[in-house]
């Protein structure tokens, strides 16, 4: 199968629900998209790639209203439209599942669904949301508060929230990128299920196997322009990367693993009440990771991976022996006072905790390079007073980032907001591999990543470990943990299994210890 030309016609009959004609939008002198067409029929599951900043996001958030096109506009059923706000396009039956959660943390899940819906009583919402979530594999407590939330369950929530206002178009964006595999195959029946009853799918995912097993249709941009349209089917993963960044896609650089080295980090009967009344409580977990190793922790999201990685990253405290960094005791250290102990960060969430939105992006990498980077001046006081902060050497540094993760943003010091997802994930987990830390701890690493950038994420773990760092990796995407790790440890219900070789690991016996069996049951 080759790919279409970008001006080839899409070759499907009858009438589109959506037709998007030549949209365009600039920002200032940056234009995001030039001349975008394509269209969507009743029922269809078409895919929108891309690869990061290639303007899909940009896109759809036309599409639900949330920006206004500078050029070009959209039909609905054939009739010329204007969608002047999300809640116009909710009107007009379209639905999205944003990639950038759209949630208050301080309200219930329930209250943040009653925001986007008619008003109707809350005890009937909570009954309609254990129905729907009971239905579609999406099980959620509507009176949970969403601050306790993993990000897998806030991602349901948005989806349910979606699946309340029974769309006729529904807008995924990247909906997968915190599921387990299990969770996205039961969110897959969810949408064949709505196509079949006529609800059109617009798919964003750099998982291209998804793609492939899902979508009947895809257009492909790059740069913010059409480039080609293909039926995925009929493509191979690779093929379809390859299109989408116009050159081939290297693979994971991963070279054999050294001696094992030092312990590095080692928690020692690690034990800390639950957060909230919804949380993981963290039950005796011990594991030791070496200079040169990526220790990987798998498991079902909500399982206390994000307890796990706030009592890693000195964001919850413990008992000063219970945490170990280079065999000094940090358990009782905030995440500074770790981070001068030669250990860096990288939690799951970048919005709102791994980066500030409104700052830009030096300031950004100021806020956790402060006390470690020679950014500081004036000692203590110059740590806690932005205006004491060697602004120069951050913008350097900012910049030294962007060239070698490749960070795409407009201006030479853009806002972190600015950023699309995936540039901005390539951001924050750059700032800290470049620091070289001798312990580097990172949650989802290639979240919303395209093929490229996942691959060059990966490969730079892998370097930094088999220089010395004992490198830890959270992750739920289990071709990530086979792809990088030397051992694999499983995170189940707040304890965490031992650590074993990932050469002795297979895809089932991983799965049926997430799914609770000890590793005896898994072996058999």
């Amino acid at each position: 199968m080759t790919l279409e030309s970008a001006s080839a016609p899409p070759g499907r009959t009858g009438e589109p629900l959506l037709d998007v004609r030549g949209v365009s939008k600039r920002f200032g002198a940056v234009t995001a998209v030039d001349d975008v067409t394509f269209s969507i029929r009743a029922g269809e599951r078409h895919a929108l790639l891309g690869e990061n900043g290639a303007g899909k996001s940009t896109v759809v958030k036309m599409i639900y209203g949330s920006l206004q096109p500078t050029a070009g506009g959209f039909a609905w059923r054939g009739e010329p439209v204007s969608i002047a706000s999300p809640a116009a396009a909710r009107a007009m039956g379209v639905g999205m599942v944003h990639q950038h959660f759209s949630v208050f943390e301080a309200l219930t899940v329930a209250e943040n669904v009653a925001l986007a819906l008619p008003r109707e009583p809350m005890a009937a919402l909570a009954r309609r949301i254990r129905e729907v979530s009971a239905s579609y594999g999406l099980a959620i407590d509507p009176e949970r508060s969403m601050h306790a939330l993993s990000v897998g369950e806030k991602q349901r929530v948005e989806i349910i929230r979606c699946l309340l206002q029974q769309p006729k178009l529904l807008i995924m964006d990247e909906p997968t990128s915190v599921l387990t595999p299990q969770e996205a195959e039961a969110l897959f029946v969810v949408l064949r299920r709505l196509s079949d009853e006529g609800c059109a799918v617009l798919y964003i995912s750099h998982r291209l196997e998804e793609v492939r097993a899902l979508c009947s249709a895809a257009t492909i941009l790059r740069r913010g322009s059409v480039v080609a349209r293909c039926d995925p089917r009929e493509m191979t993963a690779r093929a379809l990367a390859e299109a989408m960044i116009g050159a081939g896609v290297g693979a994971v650089e991963r070279t054999p693993a050294p001696a094992p080295g030092p312990v590095r980090l080692a928690l020692r009967g690690l034990t800390l009440p639950a957060s909230d009344p919804f949380g993981m409580a963290l039950r005796d977990v011990s594991l030791e990771a070496r200079g040169g190793e990526v220790l990987a922790v798998a498991g079902v999201a909500g399982e206390g991976q994000s307890e796990l990685f706030a009592a890693l990253s000195g964001e919850a405290r413990s008992a000063a022996s219970m945490v170990e960094i280079d065999g000094r005791p940090a358990g009782a250290l905030g995440p500074t006072a770790r981070r001068l102990l030669g250990a860096a960060f990288a939690p799951e969430e970048r919005n709102g905790h791994a980066a500030v939105g409104e700052m830009r992006l030096s300031e950004n990498l100021a806020l956790s390079h402060h006390a470690v980077a020679g950014l500081a001046r004036g000692g203590a006081l110059g740590r806690l007073l932005g205006g004491w902060i060697d602004w120069r050497a951050a913008r350097a540094w900012s910049a030294r980032v962007r060239e070698a993760f490749d960070v795409r943003g407009g201006g030479e010091d853009p806002q972190a907001r600015s950023l699309s997802g995936g540039n901005l994930q390539k951001f924050v987990i750059g700032r800290e591999i470049l620091r070289e830390p001798g312990v580097l701890v990172v949650n989802q690493p290639t979240w919303g990543v395209d093929a490229g950038a996942a691959a060059a994420i990966r490969t730079a773990l892998v370097r930094l470990a088999r220089a010395g760092a004992a490198v830890v990796v959270v992750s739920q995407d289990l071709d990530e943990i086979f792809e990088i790790a030397d051992r694999i440890a499983v995170m189940r219900r707040g304890a965490l299994a031992p650590a074993a070789p990932t050469a002795e690991m297979t895809a089932e016996r991983l799965g049926v210890l997430m799914g609770g069996a000890d590793a005896a049951e898994a072996a058999a």
